[in-house]
């Protein structure tokens, strides 16, 4: 991407910079909107899309050439913001399947699952995006796509993909009408393997949780 293109002030919608805020812009919002819990019936399947769709602005920025900013150092962007309200919103609207087994990188051998949270991850994913959009709304497009790229690398790509895999996951289970194995109680601080969370687990049928977040099984 030429340095012209980087910096152009009239937004093209076709420039790369243009079409990555836009993605990252409407991921912010629509989890916001869903945190409200103005239609909890909603708001797994509609989490599965914005995040599916967040990966792509994902994709394109880990196959694109490497981003290096105008400056050796980060301007301040400021505060970050607080996401504290954001993240028990969250988790009160996905209570019944917000903990789930993740397993942080799949080409490390032997690697035990340990307990997540969606509502961890989506707040831990919008707090490095807004990091980078405060720097693409003050003029500095260049550093907020350094930013996005270097942190969809070192965070919040595989937080987003591990999110996406348990979101698709419940939408599978009630889709399909199996079981759901439940992590209720499971304490996301404790260091458990395979046996220990197995022990953990309940099992619960997927209609206990299909109605209260908007998914019904196949008949």
């Amino acid at each position: 991407m030429s340095d012209a293109t980087l910096h152009a002030t009239d937004q093209n919608p076709d420039d790369f910079a243009v079409q990555i805020a836009d993605q990252i812009e409407s991921f912010l919002v629509a989890v916001t909107e869903v945190a409200k819990g103005d239609e909890p019936d909603s708001a797994v399947p509609f989490l599965l899309l914005e995040v599916s769709q967040l990966m792509l602005a994902g994709g394109r920025l880990g196959a694109h050439e490497d981003i290096v900013p105008d400056e050796r150092y980060e301007p301040d962007p400021g505060p970050e913001q607080d996401v504290d309200l954001l993240r028990e919103n969250l988790a009160r609207i996905l209570d019944p399947i917000d903990v789930y087994s993740e397993v942080f990188d799949p080409y490390e051998p032997r690697k035990a699952p340990v307990p997540a949270r969606i509502s961890d991850d989506l707040t831990d994913v919008i707090t490095d995006l807004r990091h980078g959009m405060v720097h693409y709304k003050a003029g500095r497009t260049t550093e907020a796509l350094w930013w996005w790229q270097f942190s969809y690398f070192s965070n919040w790509g595989s937080t987003a993909s591990a999110t996406l895999r348990a979101l698709q996951s419940v939408v599978a289970h009630v889709r399909l009408n199996q079981p759901l194995e439940e992590l209720d109680g499971l304490d996301t601080d404790q260091d458990l393997g395979d046996d220990a969370l197995e022990s953990e687990a309940g099992r619960v049928m997927v209609q206990e949780i299909a109605g209260p977040l908007g998914l019904r099984p196949v008949k």
